[in-house]
């Protein structure tokens, strides 16, 4: 997933330029990146652990 991060950190800066706060933004990109990772299940909790991340982080993002 390498060759993707600049692409998708670019991606992620245009779609999520518009929040306000830099911690909105991580989340999102955090968001988008568990989107893209291999897997079935693209709820929170998978995605949350195949990122090696608490799934309230992502459930914040998605909240606000």
């Amino acid at each position: 997933m390498e060759a993707v991060c600049p692409r998708l950190e670019a991606f992620a800066a245009e779609m999520l330029g518009s929040l306000a706060r830099r911690d909105q933004r991580a989340k999102g990109e955090l968001y988008l990146r568990g989107l893209m990772l291999d897997g079935k299940r693209k709820s929170m909790q998978p995605m949350a652990e195949r990122l090696g991340v608490d799934h309230q982080q992502l459930q914040q993002f998605i909240a606000s």
